[in-house]
């Protein structure tokens, strides 16, 4: 586990301190004026941001994730685009689009998809794998896969 190291700049009027963090343990919430906040990842985690966030109007979630078996629940997120990134492993996101679905597989650590606002999708997992999020809470909705 890599700890935070602080770090202190001079500023153009100020002394600025930097600290380097690690997304496993902590993740960040961007307000609507693009302020990024450190949020401990604990099991208050999505408790604190519903209140302390309003609800997560506005905001975005900077997250990530290890999976080592598929996703139980589909989610959608009605009010933004989401950010899937591959860190590690291999994994296939599954969209609901027009009454169907599309399957997307990233095996190329970095790649990325856009995950359209107002798309159900899930993903089945290949190898154990890291992802990394960006996602527009407000208003998230989950429902189970189903068998």
């Amino acid at each position: 586990m890599v700890k935070a190291r602080r770090y202190i700049f001079r500023g153009q009027s100020d002394f600025m301190d930097i600290v380097i963090r690690n997304i496993a343990n902590e993740f960040v919430v961007v307000d609507p004026d693009k302020k990024a906040t450190v949020e401990p990842v604990d099991p208050m985690l999505y408790q604190r941001i519903e209140k302390n966030y309003e609800g997560f109007k506005s905001h975005e979630l900077i997250s990530s994730y290890e999976f080592s078996c598929d996703w139980n629940t589909w989610e959608i997120h009605p009010h933004g685009d989401e950010i899937v990134l591959l860190l590690s492993g291999e994994i296939t996101l599954i969209l609901q689009l027009n009454g169907g679905q599309k399957s997307v597989t990233l095996t190329e650590l970095g790649s990325y998809i856009i995950v359209p606002k107002g798309i159900w999708h899930t993903a089945k997992t290949i190898v154990p794998s890291k992802l990394l999020f960006i996602t527009p809470g407000e208003g998230t909705l989950n429902k189970d896969v189903p068998e």
